[in-house]
């Protein structure tokens, strides 16, 4: 008999030229099974879409071969993009409780075959799928019920840590298994996929419990106002410190945002937080209260836009009006580029007269350069694979554990679509498949793409200008028209002098097209845009969409 010669394949789908959409496939033989499943929201440029999703086309070109998806915990850019996937990729899904519980939310308003089971695993224990063994291995994050993933292949285990830190303090749960790791490490790991979030942060990253000190601090300092405390709705612990100090001080406490109630809710069904009889109260009973003794715990900590807190600093939310002497408590950090939407907000509720607090209100979920080095030093993976970054990030990663003795040849630097192969001979990128993003916009998944989306950056930057004008068939003669509207381009009533300027270019060019015996209709189009946007441009060094409607008779 002939021993197996083939290879394991590591392929991340996303997740490695930004700090979301996480998604990779390991692939031995026949078989495939997928680490998570996240999206990415969407950056300035991309006008009008909703979100970002990966693109999963080897997966589905290799639909038989794929067995289980496995989830190391409920954030979005882990979780977010199952409900459109699912839907191409029909099979099993394994997590931890907490984490199925935020998918089954998902897929009550998104609906997805029969046969994507999802299956609730506990610590320590293995999942067959295939080729592949997988356990799951407890670890700390800013959500309850996060793990890492051994898994178990013919050519050696692979560890993937998930997003991970270490809190010899957690809120609630007990703290990383760091036993093991320890254990694993013995054994021999063939390779590690090791988050690079904190890469930069020396030391340790504190415990989520330090929240919970800054929290009492504040409240104790505000006993007199209203407090609001804006944070991330799969925060679970954070939102249990909050409910844990609020009952200390004797207040009542609102949860409100959509995504923030859904999440509660799923946790408190779960046993994941505990919250004291009586303390919470629906959002219509908030008037029954004075305001100093209530809490609204809400979204929007981002920025964003149609988050409850936003509602709030604009004056639109139905059941909140910001008064002077609320106390508004920022607790989390700007992810990178939502910085002016944050501090947008700020400025909003402060000129309302609210007092906004958001200094040492929040930890971070992700392990520092001493917890990722411990992490090593535990594991000894053969092969170092830095994961969950941008290329900033995975480099200052790899520079590091180079520094701890790992060789050069053996830290491997990868990026979506990148096909590794290895076994405990050789790791080497041997090829690359298809991998991308895919935007979604609305009920609409991958149907805008980069063309309609420089449409909508054009529109956005400079306007359109709309032409209409009726021909006569036969001769090319005009019979009505040339009509200009403009949208996003100029103030018409104060335009009128460059508006006829306008038209008077377009009766020169379809003088000159008849003259030149230029019946069709397109080509008619091509000269008009190019003779208006070639004036527009002299005259304003603007370049709007020019949209030529011509109709025979």
């Amino acid at each position: 008999m002939k021993p197996d010669k083939r290879k394991l394949k590591i392929i991340p789908l996303g997740g490695l030229e930004e700090i979301g959409m996480n998604i990779t496939a390991f692939e031995y033989g026949d078989s495939i099974i997928v680490v998570d499943c996240g999206l990415s929201f969407p950056s300035e440029d991309m006008l009008g879409i909703d979100l970002v999703i990966p693109d999963v086309s080897y997966l589905m070109d290799n639909l038989s071969k794929v067995k289980a998806f496995f989830i190391t915990h409920g954030h979005e850019d882990h979780i977010g993009a199952l409900p459109y996937v699912l839907k191409k990729i029909p099979v099993c899904v394994y997590g931890t409780r907490l984490s199925i519980g935020l998918i089954e939310r998902k897929l009550v308003e998104n609906p997805v075959p029969d046969s994507c089971r999802r299956k609730i695993v506990k610590y320590g224990q293995t999942i067959q799928a295939g080729d592949f063994r997988v356990e799951f291995i407890r670890v700390n994050h800013s959500i309850v019920d996060a793990a890492a993933l051994a898994i178990f292949t013919p050519v050696g285990t692979v560890v993937h840590t998930g997003d991970f830190k270490i809190d010899y303090t957690p809120v609630f749960g007990s703290s990383a298994d760091l036993s093991r790791f320890a254990e694993l490490g013995k054994k021999g790991v063939l390779a590690m996929l090791c988050d690079s979030t904190n890469i930069f942060r020396e030391g340790f990253t504190m415990s989520e419990r330090t929240v919970g000190k800054t929290m009492d601090h504040i409240f104790m300092s505000h006993q007199d106002s209203r407090l609001i405390v804006a944070t991330f709705a799969s925060n679970v612990d954070r939102v249990q410190q909050i409910i844990n100090t609020a009952h200390k001080y004797g207040r009542k406490v609102v949860v409100d945002g959509r995504s923030m109630v859904s999440t509660i809710s799923t946790a408190q069904e779960l046993g994941c937080i505990d919250i004291p009889n009586g303390c919470l109260i629906d959002i219509e009973r908030l008037r029954d209260y004075p305001k100093e003794k209530t809490v609204l715990i809400t979204t929007g900590s981002q920025g964003e836009s149609m988050a409850a807190l936003s509602r709030m600093a604009t004056n639109i939310h139905r059941k909140v009006t910001i008064e002077p002497g609320d106390t508004i408590i920022l607790s989390s950090t700007p992810i990178p580029g939502n910085e002016k939407a944050v501090s947008k907000v700020m400025n909003e509720l402060s000129l309302l007269g609210a007092n906004v607090i958001f200094q040492d209100t929040h930890v971070s979920g992700h392990a520092c350069q001493e917890e990722i080095k411990l992490m090593y030093s535990l594991v000894k993976p053969r092969y170092a694979i830095p994961v969950h970054g941008e290329y900033r990030h995975r480099l200052a990663h790899a520079t590091m554990i180079q520094e701890m003795g790992w060789e050069k040849n053996r830290t491997i630097m990868l990026n979506s679509g990148d096909v590794l192969e290895l076994d405990e001979s050789d790791a080497s990128i041997t090829g690359k498949v298809q991998a991308g993003k895919i935007m979604v916009d609305g009920l609409g998944v991958g149907d805008v793409g980069n063309i309609v989306l420089r449409d909508r950056q054009t529109l956005a930057q400079h306007g359109i200008i709309i032409v209409t004008a009726v021909m006569e068939s036969a001769t090319g003669e005009l019979i009505s028209g040339p009509e200009i509207i403009t949208r996003g381009f100029v103030y018409v009533k104060e335009s009128e002098e460059l508006i006829e300027d306008c038209r008077q270019i377009i009766l020169g060019t379809f003088d000159s097209c008849r003259i030149r015996k230029i019946r069709d209709k397109a080509k008619l189009r091509t000269c008009i845009r190019e003779e208006l946007s070639d004036f527009i441009w002299k005259r304003m060094k603007r370049d709007p969409m020019i949209l030529p409607i011509i109709m025979e008779v």
